[in-house]
């Protein structure tokens, strides 16, 4: 890899990612209008010549019921995405089990990290550790009293110092391109959606199971029949929406692993220990016992991304991170 046209690429990484980025608002209003949409098209239409009911979209209605909604659901998924963005630090901390590590603890690794903040001219971030005996490494955080680099117990204990360096260079450098904050803004967006889509799931198993058994008037069993499909159509619309902002926190995800990559690599000045490095992390990546894939995408390696055969293929078609062993090859063309 040449570090030639490098800051180009960065800038021109950010820009996609901001775009993409930008999606997310769009998707959520747009999964919003279908909704109203599909309800207004099962809901109404007309009786034709022969008796035949014919489903009409009413666009005007539509439009009408989208503006009277857009400013709860705008304000609605502002607010929850204020509380989350902000408490990022304690939820991310909470999901993987880390504490801060002090420089008394171990100097060692203070020293590599202040050697490198000094090289690249930032601010020295915070630094935790997690007690696991297996290999992982990620950053977080979204300004500079909340930016941290983790690792585990197991790869500070297994990889010497110039591999290290490679991989808390890496970490540095998702902060210092603002990766950290793009990927927990992702994170939190398909928090939300996910979130509703389960409790739109969540209704349509109590009505099924409770909702029409004890039905004896007609009407009621139609109304009832009408709030099924509703709801069908409200997890229909949550589940696409779902599967786009996916692709889009992977879109943004993957690119940036080569970037951080390459910043590791400069930052330590040895591309082959970084290499090494994730060798050694791919035999044994750890955290495994963190269940949220939201939080795993923030990992140098994805412990899940590392199975073989048909389950192997199917994981690295939505992976968060590019196959560990192209980003080694690239390393060692230095």
């Amino acid at each position: 890899m040449q570090y030639v046209g490098i800051l180009t690429q960065i800038r021109r990484n950010n820009m996609m990612s901001m775009l993409l980025l930008l999606m997310f608002p769009v998707i959520i209003l747009a999964t919003v209008w279908i909704f109203l949409a599909a309800v207004n098209y099962f809901g109404h239409g007309y009786y034709d010549q022969y008796g035949n009911f014919v489903n009409q979209l009413d666009a005007d209605a539509v439009n009408y019921y989208f503006l009277q909604a857009l400013p709860w659901v705008v304000g609605g998924v502002g607010i929850w995405f204020a509380i989350a963005y902000f408490a990022n630090t304690s939820m991310i901390n909470n999901a993987v089990g880390s504490r801060p590590l002090s420089r008394k603890e171990n100097p060692r690794i203070y020293n590599i990290v202040e050697n490198l903040c000094m090289t690249c001219g930032m601010d020295m971030p915070k630094v935790c550790v997690v007690d696991d005996p297996q290999l992982n490494a990620f950053a977080s955080g979204i300004n500079k009293s909340t930016y941290t680099v983790t690792l585990t117990t197991g790869i500070i204990d297994l990889l010497s110092d110039e591999e290290l360096a490679g991989v808390i260079g890496h970490e540095l450098t998702h902060i210092r391109n603002h990766d950290t904050r793009l990927l927990i803004t992702s994170i939190v967006f398909v928090g939300i959606i996910s979130t509703i889509m389960s409790i739109v799931v969540r209704m349509m198993y109590n009505f099924m199971w409770f909702g029409g058994g004890s039905r004896r008037d007609n009407e009621e069993k139609g109304n009832g029949l009408g709030m099924l499909a509703v709801l069908v159509i409200g997890a229909v619309c949550c589940v696409i929406a779902y599967i786009f902002t996916l692709l889009t926190r992977f879109a943004i995800s993957r690119k940036r692993e080569y970037m951080a990559d390459a910043g590791g690599a400069e930052l330590s000045g040895n591309p082959l220990a970084l290499a090494s490095a994730l060798k050694k992390i791919s035999s044994n990546p750890g955290l495994d016992h963190v269940n949220r894939e939201d939080v795993a995408q923030l990992f140098i390696m994805h412990p899940d991304e590392m199975q073989t055969g048909i389950m192997g293929f199917m994981n690295s078609l939505f992976s968060t991170h590019p196959d560990v062993e192209k980003r080694i090859a690239i390393l060692e063309q230095f």
